[in-house]
């Protein structure tokens, strides 16, 4: 049988390699990529021979990314991004490994996933099982769970070998969704917001600058800013407090003030002098008991890396991440950072983790693990027994073994338990490799000593407390004495008792005190956070997990969000302050007022990272089946596409605190202002971006692409539109599709009568009534007016709601259009719009070829059909007479309107041009050969007589008209 075995990295699947075929008959040949060797050895599993071929990926296999169509920034509303369709694929750095699996697996029967035996790792175990399955679906699939490179764990899980945990992957897998979605949307929401808009003085070319957002980056942000705002608002007061001492043979002891200090000096000199004036000192009490220091739990992740901090003042990011060069004698590890939706593209860069390596290596367990308790199956003893050789500790561990010295204590329990890694400890001697770092032999020692610590008995000491009285105040002391065995502070150099020796008091015994002193101070803010107490508000509150934390601390500095100084403590940076100011707020607190700069007048729970708190815990019950990956997603990414909303609507509030911190910058486009609406369709000019409905500043309405300004694709609606709303209907006859249609309201003084109010239209090419709409009421500006007072509303049914009426002209268009079409002169209407006020209802420029006997600025009345020829004057109407059909005639006239080109709504530069001639009784004035235009200046199809349907006429003239 073949067995296709598959680790992690490189240097797991040749240490996997070596231990399983005890370096007998191990051959080595390429695969596709040159990072990721084959080994092929002969070994027998469960007593049945098998011909092994391992492998391995360099971390993630594949990726989750949005499709092309939402990829670019301009492409859609960020807003969208909590719905628009993701993907997994495998990158194209990453091609050749996919490639040398599927080969492997076509000749496999078996397929083993030696990934990390965590949530992490059974994810990237799923991604490689898809690949390989869908080139061999015949593959039987097992997992290998072990915690060590070393042969006993190695031989023992693979005699053990498991089923690959689903639930383990569907909770990475929904981590990963939320945080593309959450972090893209917000991302470009506030880098395309602010960027332009500010000069930001924290990159060398801001214009590239990525104002970047992380659902978990952002809360580890809020303890840094809490804290800091702490420190600056800290205001300095002067106290007052009496300190005594007592010198005698024995030594000297120092008797702190009960009170503490007071903040009036008044009363604190009041008190001083009763003092003074009785300065005779009597023993009140005299209380000696044990104490017992306690070791460590065992040694997880997290504290690995706030230790390692505390202790050595090693960053968490440089305790797990030391770069180092293709020369690091241990293993390397290639890792691409993958260019994200919101991040900025990094180089490949070869890393070498100091825990890893010391994992990798044998001499210590895997280093991320939450677990901080031992099994019963662990044999600790054993592990006790390979440190006797160490020159420095081999004999404390001496110690431990021998059951009459009585150290051993059996661990205490942590509470913590991830079901895949034990506690991180020993796994092989060493007394230092001349290959090792500085930061290898501390990590190492660490390692080591914590774990003889927690099996160690706790410290044993007597604490005494003396309380004495003089002139009615009340003083006291305390000393610390170990009486017993240090235990396992004798192994642990890194903890001490720290107390001193007093004198010797009995109850009742008087004294005069040594010295008496009023002594002032101020009082100090909070220090900073340094790097081990960020760790512990991330552990506390459950920002990130154990493998992820030292990342989320180094994005902050990567990206200007933090500085940190020598001591290792965080201070935020302005852009931060900003940020944390205006943003953070909207992410904890929906319906909350966001205020700039303003966590006092909020609260102090708005500040707590309650919502990555809880994400963290429903990813943790997904990993545990009481609940599914979808509904977390769903539930999840509602609340935050909430909060996203929100924080939008409040945008303006983002754009002041900016201008506390950072200089306005001239390229701002202003395109902060412009209201971004749903989704209509995807545009049909460039293909990549998406149209969308928007509201312009001066209350148009418009279809837009948001590859603007690479494209600039729009549609135009009509001005006379109140409100606009897309709904989920789609069109069955645009394509290409989906096209979704948009309930339109118009007002009804400015469409005809004959037209509804409420119109459901498509801005695709099918929708006629929405382009005749267009051509009678235009797409530009309206200029308000108020409604006289003496016109009165109708009523009934046709009761007109009558809101401030407009431009003239779109009134004189409306009325021309109306008599055009209706066939007769609606002398009622024009009576009615003469009331408004509107004098002037439609004037059109002649453009007389060779007749200068007709005036220039003569009005008139035209059929909008190109088929007909229904004309009629201004002056007519004051002899009540209809309009006719006009002769052809030579002389010619043409009705000229404004360019439609790089205007909006407008015809083009002669489009539409028609040549008119007179009709009608005024003034015998006739013209021939004419054709005529609609007042837009374009001409419009589709009519015809609604009396017999015959296009090439309007009821008026129509022959049926009466039968």
């Amino acid at each position: 049988m073949r067995v296709l075995n598959v680790a992690e990295k490189p240097s797991v699947a040749k240490a996997v390699a070596n231990i399983l075929s005890r370096n007998q008959g191990l051959r080595m040949r390429e695969g596709r990529s040159r990072y990721n060797k084959l080994f092929e050895f002969n070994y027998s599993i469960r007593g049945q021979h098998c011909q092994m071929v391992v492998t391995s990926v360099i971390g993630h296999l594949m990726e989750l990314e949005f499709d092309d169509r939402f990829r670019k920034w301009h492409s859609c509303d960020p807003a969208h991004l909590y719905q628009a369709p993701v993907r997994k694929f495998v990158p194209e750095d990453k091609l050749d490994i996919k490639r040398t699996l599927e080969e492997e697996a076509r000749k496999c029967q078996w397929l083993v996933l030696w990934l990390d035996c965590d949530r992490e790792g059974e994810n990237i175990a799923f991604e490689v099982l898809e690949v390989c399955t869908q080139a061999n679906r015949h593959l039987d699939v097992w997992r290998a769970r072990f915690s060590a490179l070393i042969d006993r764990e190695i031989h023992e899980s693979v005699q053990n070998l498991v089923r690959p945990n689903q639930l383990f992957a569907d909770a990475v897998d929904a981590r990963q969704e939320i945080d593309l979605r959450i972090g893209a949307s917000f991302t470009r929401f506030q880098t395309m917001l602010l960027r332009d808009a500010f000069v930001i003085d924290i990159a060398a070319d801001d214009r590239n600058l990525v104002l970047s957002y992380g659902p978990c980056q952002f809360p580890t942000l809020g303890f840094v800013v809490e804290r800091y705002w702490e420190v600056q608002s800290h205001e300095p007061e002067e106290f007052w407090t009496i300190n005594c001492s007592h010198k005698s043979d024995e030594g000297t002891a120092t008797f702190n003030w009960m009170r503490g200090h007071l903040f009036d000096n008044t009363c604190a000199v009041i008190i001083y002098e009763m003092c003074v004036q009785e300065p005779t000192a009597t023993v009140t009490k005299v209380r000696q008991q044990e104490k017992r220091k306690y070791p460590p739990h065992p040694l997880n992740t997290i504290e690995l890396e706030k230790r390692a901090s505390r202790y050595f003042h090693m960053s968490s990011e440089h305790t797990m991440k030391v770069a180092v060069n293709l020369r690091v004698r241990f293993v390397t590890k290639i890792v691409t950072r993958a260019r994200s939706a919101w991040f900025d593209t990094r180089s490949w860069e070869v890393e070498c983790m100091v825990a890893e390596d010391l994992y990798q290596a044998g001499f210590i367990s895997y280093p991320r693990t939450e677990t901080d308790y031992f099994s019963e199956r662990t044999d600790l003893h054993g592990i006790v027994r390979e440190q006797l050789g160490h020159p420095i500790w081999g004999s404390y561990a001496q110690l431990l073994l021998d059951p009459e010295a009585g150290l051993w204590r059996n661990p205490s329990n942590g509470g913590h338990d991830d079901k895949a890694h034990p506690p991180i400890h020993p796994t092989k001697f060493s007394a230092g490799e001349s290959q090792w770092s500085q930061d290898h032999h501390r990590l190492y020692e660490l390692v080591v000593r914590h774990f003889l610590a927690c099996i160690s008995q706790p410290a044993v000491g007597a604490e005494t407390t003396v309380e004495i009285d003089i002139a009615g105040e009340s003083f006291s002391s305390s000393g610390r004495v170990i009486i017993a065995m240090k235990n396992y502070l004798d192994v642990y150099r890194f903890e001490s008792w720290g107390g001193s020796m007093i004198p010797t008091y009995v109850f009742g015994q008087q004294f005069i005190p040594t010295t008496l002193t009023l002594d002032s101070g101020v009082t100090r803010p909070p220090p900073l956070l340094s790097e081990a107490d960020l760790l512990n508000c991330m552990d506390k509150a459950g920002i990130g997990t154990d493998a992820t934390m030292h990342d989320h601390i180094k994005k902050l500095l990567d990206r200007f969000y933090a500085t940190k100084d020598a001591n290792t403590r965080f201070s935020p940076t302005n852009l931060v302050t900003f940020l944390a100011s205006t943003i953070y707020e909207h992410l904890v607190e929906i319906n909350g007022e966001a205020l700039v700069m303003g966590y006092d007048d909020m609260g102090y729970e708005l500040w707590k990272p309650y919502l990555r708190s809880m994400m963290e815990c429903d990813m943790k019950a997904v990993s545990l089946g009481t609940k599914r990956k979808n509904e977390v997603l769903t539930t999840c990414l509602e609340q935050m596409k909430a909060c996203f909303l929100d924080a939008r609507s409040n945008k303006g509030k983002l754009l002041e605190a900016m201008a506390l911190f950072f200089e306005r910058s001239n390229r701002s486009t202003g395109d902060e202002q412009q209201e971004v609406g749903d989704v209509v369709r995807q545009c049909n000019l460039c293909q990549e971006s998406n149209m969308v409905l928007r509201r312009k500043p001066d209350g148009n309405f418009m279809v837009g692409c948001l590859g603007y300004p690479q494209c600039r694709n729009v549609v135009w609606l009509p001005g006379s539109i109140s409100e606009a709303a897309v709904t989920t209907i789609s069109c069955n006859y645009c394509t290409p599709g989906p096209v979704y249609k948009i309930q339109l309201k118009f007002r009804r003084l400015e469409i005809p009568p004959n037209y509804n109010v409420d119109h459901l239209g498509c801005v695709g090419s099918c929708d006629e009534i929405l382009r005749q709409l267009t051509e009678i009421c235009g797409t530009g500006s309206r200029i308000c007016s108020s409604v006289p007072e003496h016109v009165q509303q109708q009523e009934g049914e046709d009761q007109m709601h009558l809101p401030p009426m407009h431009n003239e002209a779109v009134v004189g268009k409306l009325l021309a259009f109306t008599v055009a079409k209706e066939g007769i002169l609606q002398m009622i209407a024009l009576q009615w719009f003469c009331a408004l006020g509107i004098h002037s209802l439609i004037e059109q420029i002649c453009e007389v070829g060779g007749d200068s006997s007709v005036p220039c600025n003569t009005k008139f009345y035209s059929c909008q059909s190109q088929e007909c020829n229904f004309f009629v004057w201004e002056d007519s109407l004051d002899s009540s007479s209809g309009g006719r059909s006009a002769q052809p005639a030579s002389a010619s006239s043409s009705a000229s309107n404004p360019s439609r080109r790089g205007g909006r709504g407008r015809g083009g530069s002669g489009r539409g041009r028609s040549r008119g001639g007179r009709a009608g009784q005024s003034g015998g004035r006739m013209a021939t050969d004419s054709t005529f235009v609609s007042a837009t200046g374009d001409p419009v199809s589709g009519r015809r007589c609604f009396v017999c349907g015959d296009p090439s006429h309007f009821a008026n003239v129509c022959p049926n008209r009466g039968m």
